[in-house]
């Protein structure tokens, strides 16, 4: 069974943060406006309609990060809490905005780390903030990174002087994410691409995680748009080149989906929410329909046998974006 936003559990505690997000997160990447990501441009005035939308909607938490549109993304936000805020007398109570900290030109020190949390709490107008997040760190050397005074020191001394309240690490790379595990600083762990309904890449992170009592968020369940639109003609799975055996399984998934009279976008965001180690799924957008259209997609009601034939489709290890050489 599904969570629905009828459900006692749709609003659930963040591990051991406590912090509580609703079951799915308004991913907030596309409200910045980001063509080369998505395909197409976002109009301020739809972005900060769109996030009043969000606030009157089942969906009480926003995922963003200082670098999505070089910080648009955070000041849309920002301004549709405002105005919200102004027009209903102020906001929900339950209402948690995450964001995340970012390098900028190739710069990840400690002192960018304080800056990009300076910039977030401005333009969302929050502080302190709630929850943090360390952005990519896989792309940057690992030792700069967790050296004295670098951007994991930085983080874990903003959380103590009260500027933010918790810190999470947010990433791709599976075995990197893993070094940074094993640091014992972070209290949630955010995942992209690497748990979906052909990936496993993060399965032994996410348990690592669990066992650590760190909150596990799961990110583009979608691999980028393909499972979502997998008769759109896109051969990319989690921004690259998918294999043929990863097509060849979305396709099986997909006809799978329809013989039950539902499609697979539902079937992507329905996985992520049953499983159990998975404690919220952020799902980005920018259109105000997704809104219903994702309350709708909990409501759909699959048998056991469908999930137990959809598991089996999934396409060989080998062919995960974090498989092991």
């Amino acid at each position: 069974m599904t969570v629905t936003p009828d459900s006692a559990d749709w609003m659930r505690p963040l591990g051991a943060t406590g912090l509580t997000v609703s079951a799915v997160i308004v991913g907030g990447a596309p409200l910045g406006s980001m063509p080369q990501n998505f395909g197409y441009e976002v109009a301020e005035q739809d972005a900060v309609r769109l996030v009043r939308d969000v606030l009157a909607s089942p969906l009480r938490t926003i995922d963003t990060s200082n670098g999505y549109s070089g910080g648009e993304s955070e000041r849309r936000i920002g301004l549709g809490i405002a105005k919200y805020a102004a027009e209903q007398g102020g906001v929900p109570q339950d209402l948690l905005v995450i964001t995340k900290v970012d390098a900028r030109d190739g710069d990840y020190s400690g002192d960018r780390v304080r800056a990009s949390v300076a910039e977030s709490s401005e333009r969302l107008g929050i502080s302190p903030l709630p929850l943090v997040h360390l952005h990519d760190p896989e792309f940057h050397d690992f030792d700069a990174m967790t050296a004295p005074g670098g951007a994991v020191d930085t983080l874990a001394r903003l959380r103590e002087e009260g500027v933010i309240g918790h810190i999470g690490l947010a990433g791709g790379d599976v075995h990197e994410l893993a070094r940074y595990l094993e640091l014992g600083v972070f209290e949630v762990l955010l995942v992209h691409n690497r748990w979906t309904l052909v990936d496993h890449s993060a399965e032994a992170l996410i348990r690592d995680a669990r066992q650590r009592g760190i909150a596990v968020v799961n990110a583009a369940i979608y691999g980028g748009g393909i499972l979502a639109n997998p008769r759109g003609g896109s051969t990319t799975y989690g921004y690259r080149a998918a294999a043929p055996e990863t097509l060849a399984a979305i396709a099986a998934m997909d006809d799978l989906a329809h013989r039950h009279g539902t499609d697979l976008a539902t079937v992507a965001l329905q996985a992520s929410l049953r499983d159990p180690l998975v404690d919220t799924t952020v799902v980005g957008f920018s259109k105000p329909e997704r809104i219903e259209a994702i309350v709708r997609s909990t409501r759909v009601e699959l048998p056991d046998e469908f999930w137990d034939e959809l598991d089996a489709l999934r396409p060989p290890p080998h062919v995960w974006l974090d498989a092991l050489a």
